[in-house]
Formats: C-alpha cells, structure tokens, sequence
C-alpha cells in the first residue's frame, strides 16, 4: 500500500428519491459532510440536464467529483436495442455535461442460471456495442454485480466479463448483493479486482431481508425498508472490507435506501472516515 491512493466516498442522490431537496443542497450536504463526490441518479442526470440552462452549481466547480450516473440500459433479445442505444447516447451527453467518467447499468433483468447460451451470447454482444459508445466518449460502462442479472454472483460476473472483454466495459461491485448470493466479499473482491472500478457501499440486519433493495420495492415510495441499517451495524462486517479498499483510489458510494438519509449518511460518512483515517495511521506506522 506503500503507493496506494486513498479511497474516495461518493454521496447517491437517489437516497434522495423521495424528498424535497434540491441539487443545490446536495452539494452543500456533500461537501459539509466530507464527501468527495457525488453519484448521480440517471434521473436526477436527465433532469438537471434538460434545465442546465438555469443550473447555476456544478459539483466539480465546488470541489466535488461526479463519480457515476446510475441508471438502467435495457438488453437482451426482448428490447428494443435501438431504444437503448439512444439511451446510452443521452446519458452520455449528461455524463459529458457532468465530468463523470462512469456509467452504471445492469446486465440485463434475468439471472445467470435461468438464462440460455443463444440470450447470453446476444446481451454479450449487445453489452460490446455500448462499451464502444461509452469508450468514443471516454466514459466506463460499469455492469452491477445484483440478483437477476447475468452478474448475479461471482463466478457467473467472471465469466461476463471474461466474455465481453472490452476495455471500457468494467464492474460496479457491490458488496452485498455479492454476499446476498452466497460468496465471500473479500474473496470476491481478489478474483474480480481487475475489473472493479467502483464500490457500492451498504448493509442489511440479515440475509432474509435482502428482498428490499429488489427495483420495484427500492422505487415504491411505500415499498418495504424492513432490515435497511446503517454501514457499520448490519450482518456484513466492513471493517475488513474497508481496509482491503482504503488503498483502491476508487469510489465508494454510500448506498442508501431507507428513511432519514440525511441522518443516516451523516453517520455513515463519519463512520467510514473514521476506519479510512485507522488505516492511514496503520500504514504510517509500517
């Protein structure tokens, strides 16, 4: 770690889906709080796009970076590729707009096992048609490690990333659905490192819970919170995972879902300073 940069920590405006608050605040609430950048819902992406006509703040004119607009592109046999092409196009131009060099997406909405070799091969293909977007425009495409994907679990990302193989087509790993599937994070992490360029960071009180981060459950303003707990306090320990990362130079997003996520990131930032500063004094010390 003698060269290491440290890791940087990235606010998600989705936390904010479902409150009155303003982009203008978020930048404020991001920069009060330490934070080093701010991941950008492709909703909220879209918006502020369409308006920057009268969008007075940018992040990185306050010091914060854009370190990823999140949001869906559809693929598989069923969509219409076209439709996502010019999707892709769009957040492209809001990621350009935003200085964000990332953008997520899932790879596809059926998990690995239920999917057949001729669906695989085409979404394989069509994943390899967006990484030669993004790259014209000198953005990463980052597939999410999730449940009903074709990243569901470790072996079946491996092997997506193996068969894509694309220098602008990378992973978003987050560490829990990782774990949700029945693998160990850390080791995960050793067997995925070379193609992770950002962390999604968040917890659950068990694994029976895991059902809320499901999309239609996430986006219901009355869906579910059930087991959503703050970083430090869930079934998954990151005190280990922090210190294999604090050295990454990549971005971490705190990934927040539940009510009161102004209180509860504030507590997850400062907890999250707190074990990075323990792992520079470490280091300093050796």
């Amino acid at each position: 770690m003698l060269n290491a940069k440290p890791l940087r920590c990235s606010l998600c405006t989705i936390s904010f889906r479902h409150m009155l608050v303003s982009f203008d605040q978020l930048i404020d609430f991001a920069k009060l709080h330490r934070f080093d950048g701010m991941e950008i819902w492709g909703t909220h992406a879209r918006y502020l796009y369409a308006q920057r006509g009268s969008q007075s703040r940018m992040p990185a004119e306050e010091g914060l970076a854009v370190s990823m607009i999140s949001d869906y592109l559809d693929v598989g046999s069923a969509v219409s590729f076209s439709d996502t092409i010019a999707k892709c196009e769009e957040l492209l131009r809001c990621a350009n707009w935003l200085q964000a060099g990332k953008l997520r997406t899932f790879a596809g909405m059926q998990g690995s096992e239920e999917t057949s070799e001729g669906e695989f091969e085409t979404m394989v293909w069509q994943l390899r048609v967006l990484g030669d977007l993004c790259l014209a425009r000198g953005v990463e495409l980052l597939v999410e490690t999730h449940p009903g994907t074709l990243a569901d679990n470790l072996h079946a990302a491996i092997r997506l990333m193996r068969e894509v193989d694309h220098e602008a087509v990378k992973l978003n790993m987050d560490f829990l659905h990782i774990w949700e599937a029945g693998d160990d994070p850390l080791e995960s992490y050793e067997k995925l490192e070379a193609w992770v360029e950002h962390f999604h960071l968040k917890n659950i009180t068990s694994l029976d819970c895991c059902g809320v981060f499901q999309p239609h459950q996430v986006y219901a303003a009355n869906g579910s919170r059930a087991g959503m707990t703050a970083l430090p306090d869930g079934a998954i320990d990151y005190r280990e995972i922090i210190h294999r990362i604090a050295g990454s130079g990549k971005f971490a997003s705190l990934e927040w879902f539940g009510a009161n996520p102004l209180e509860t990131l504030q507590g997850d930032i400062r907890w999250l300073r707190h074990r990075l500063n323990r792992v520079a004094e470490e280091v300093n010390q050796h």
